[in-house]
């Protein structure tokens, strides 16, 4: 008996509307895997940057104030917020803003928020052979020109970038230092260096001061500033010592050694010069010194003003005490009130009321102030008469206050109604 041959089972055909049977997987093969590309054979774009980084190239000039023109831009730029550098040869392959500086310029500080603010700009400066690039703020594409440039190369800069000098700039009105003046933009060598260093140390001046400080301690305090910067002395150490020359005039005062305790107190006049410009120079202003600073000059006054009072005691002059407390009653008092007024403006003003009008910057060099009060103290003891000097600034402080008031009614008279009252130094 024979078994019949099995017959195969046709597929069976898919019901109408079904979708078409897939086709059967092939057979896996065991396949080689493509070789993967090494790092080495892969290019890989450096990423993008979308701060500026700084560029600073060439040589350095001569030192001003103990720092070379390389540290001295680090430290403005880092001020500004800016930190991040990269070296010459790797400018082209940079991928954002860069910044190229030339290590023998010296730029004022406002012009370091312009550099940064300006894509585009080429910052040039008058040069013995005629302008002169000393910064740019461009793309990486455009760093060979520049520095080629920069490096004396008779090379045409791109069409589109921005030459200005600057003059040309919007940057006169420096706010922080209460004054109007062209910002400067130097190329320093061993010829000039001298002279542009006395630039630069006149340039932290504010513009609204004492007549003591704007015309008697710039010489002075220009060689005594550079004389300490060289041996790094910092400016909280010289405030330090000018603490002590105020104590110590406050206690002459109090005995009655009044010439003595004056030449102790100019002296903390002249050191309170020399610590902010020497902080300004030198680049190394700090919060805590800005405190200590200005705390100093802020509280001082007042005691100085007590203690002499109390001192003519001992120079054989016996006041009423009517009279004694009239008369610095009137000196405290018309202080308090000064700085009160000073406080308003700033805060319902928006303004330092010293530099609303010409006029104003101008009575702020003779205003009832430290320094001079002190001319005044001084002119009368030389001639014997403490007590007329101490009567003499109560009258002097009256007289401002009531000089302040006006200022102050005026000032709010003339407010817009809505932004800050401008400022003379703001205008064109």
């Amino acid at each position: 008996m024979t078994k019949k041959p099995t017959k195969k089972k046709k597929p069976a055909a898919p019901r109408k509307g079904a979708a078409p049977a897939k086709p059967p997987a092939p057979e896996a093969t065991a396949a080689t895997p493509a070789p993967r590309a090494t790092l080495t054979e892969v290019e890989i774009a450096p990423p993008q940057n979308y701060q500026a980084a700084l560029c600073i190239v060439g040589s350095d000039g001569p030192a001003m104030f103990g720092l070379s023109g390389r540290e001295r831009l680090r430290r403005q730029f880092a001020r500004a917020g800016l930190v991040g550098e990269i070296a010459a040869d790797a400018a082209e392959k940079h991928r954002g803003p860069l910044i190229i500086l030339r290590a023998d310029a010296v730029i004022d500080q406002p012009l370091i928020e312009v550099i940064i603010k300006r894509p585009g700009l080429v910052l040039t400066t008058e040069a013995v052979d005629g302008k002169a690039v000393v910064a740019t703020n461009i793309r990486a594409s455009d760093a060979k020109a520049v520095m080629k440039n920069m490096a004396g190369e008779p090379t045409p800069l791109p069409f589109l970038l921005l030459q200005r000098a600057p003059s040309e700039l919007e940057a006169a009105y420096w706010k922080a230092l209460r004054k109007r003046e062209t910002p400067y933009a130097l190329i320093v060598t061993p010829a000039n260096s001298t002279a542009v260093e006395r630039r630069v140390f006149m340039g932290t001046y504010k513009g609204a001061t004492d007549l003591v400080t704007k015309h008697l301690w710039p010489v002075p305090a220009f060689h005594a500033t550079r004389f300490l910067a060289l041996r790094g002395i910092t400016p909280n150490m010289v405030t330090m010592v000018a603490a002590i020359l105020t104590a110590l005039a406050f206690f002459l005062f109090l005995k009655g050694a009044f010439a003595v305790g004056l030449v102790a107190a100019w002296a903390m006049t002249f050191l309170d010069t020399v610590d902010g410009k020497l902080a300004r120079t030198t680049l190394t202003s700090s919060k805590w010194g800005d405190v200590f600073d200005h705390g100093i000059d802020l509280v001082h006054p007042p005691f100085w003003y007590a203690a002499w009072a109390v001192g003519l005691a001992s120079w054989g002059v016996h006041w009423s005490a009517t009279l004694t407390w009239w008369v610095v009653g009137i000196i405290l008092g018309g202080y308090v009130l000064q700085r009160l007024m000073e406080g308003a403006a700033i805060k319902w003003l928006g303004i330092e009321i010293h530099i609303w009008r010409p006029l104003d910057t101008l009575f702020r060099q003779i205003t009832a102030r430290r320094n001079p009060n002190l001319i005044l103290l001084t002119l009368f003891t030389l001639f014997q008469k403490p007590d007329w000097g101490l009567i003499a600034v109560a009258v002097w402080t009256g007289l401002c206050l009531v000089l302040h008031a006006i200022q102050l009614v005026q000032a709010f008279a003339a407010k817009p109604k809505s932004g800050a009252l401008p400022s003379w130094m703001a205008g064109p």
